[in-house]
């Protein structure tokens, strides 16, 4: 498996993302947009590229931020993705360079192209979708749903996997049927998994470093989504 760190630009902004892909294989394949969360590009994003690179896809952890930096501090964090989900416009570009980065990679196929998110990166690819962003499918892990745009009839073109924990405090029931009407009156195909017993950022092995009560890895979550994701992938991608 090879990786590359590859910079890409969304205006002033130098972003610095992560490719993952198997050169042994010829051809062009599906390629997978990684959006990670809000403490921006760390070892998750990394590995779950490499991950889908071994399943044979060529995929792209993006970049929130510039520079590829990984924040700690959660008060950082709060105040980046404050600013960053300011102006809807601005922020889905940001995840749009990435995929059109992406995109342009010569092993992939742009027919076939899906896009992956996990809490901040889940909102980001959503609202990919939310713009008619030229996607087969979407895939978020304890991603943010509200918009501040919703999706207009007709506009969704790619199939949406909401992967999501019952016990997850920032993304509440309510914002999940808010979520289902929103898509529903946009006739856009969904399907919505809760995780019983699961907090927000069940995917992160290392969640307990955060120290934040609320997040909180769990194993079986965690693998059942990943197949869940699997599935959906074998579906978009045999239909494409």
């Amino acid at each position: 498996m090879q990786t590359e760190i590859i910079d890409y630009r969304d205006g002033e902004v130098t972003l610095r993302g992560y490719l993952a892909y198997d050169e042994t294989r010829s051809g062009r394949r599906p390629g997978v947009l990684v959006m990670p969360g809000g403490f921006g590009l760390g070892r998750n994003a990394k590995q779950r590229a490499e991950m889908l690179a071994r399943m044979g896809y060529v995929a792209l952890a993006g970049d929130p931020y510039g520079g590829g930096i990984e924040i700690d501090d959660l008060k950082d964090v709060m105040k980046r993705v404050t600013d960053l989900r300011a102006d809807t416009a601005k922020f889905r570009r940001r995840a749009r360079v990435a995929l059109d980065r992406l995109m342009a990679t010569p092993w992939v196929d742009p027919s076939r192209v899906a896009a992956i998110g996990y809490c901040l990166g889940g909102t980001f690819v959503l609202e990919l979708a939310r713009d008619g962003a030229p996607i087969t499918g979407v895939v978020t892990f304890h991603g943010g749903l509200e918009t501040k745009s919703p999706a207009t009839p007709g506009m969704v073109k790619a199939k949406l996997l909401i992967l999501t924990g019952a016990d997850d405090p920032t993304v509440p029931v309510t914002h999940v049927n808010a979520f289902a009407d929103e898509m529903t009156k946009a006739a856009a195909d969904w399907q919505i998994v809760t995780y019983s017993r699961t907090k927000h950022g069940f995917t992160y092995p290392d969640a307990a470093s955060r120290k934040i009560d609320w997040i909180e890895y769990n194993k079986s979550s965690d693998e059942r989504s990943w197949r869940a994701m699997q599935s959906f992938f074998e579906e978009i991608f045999r239909s494409a």
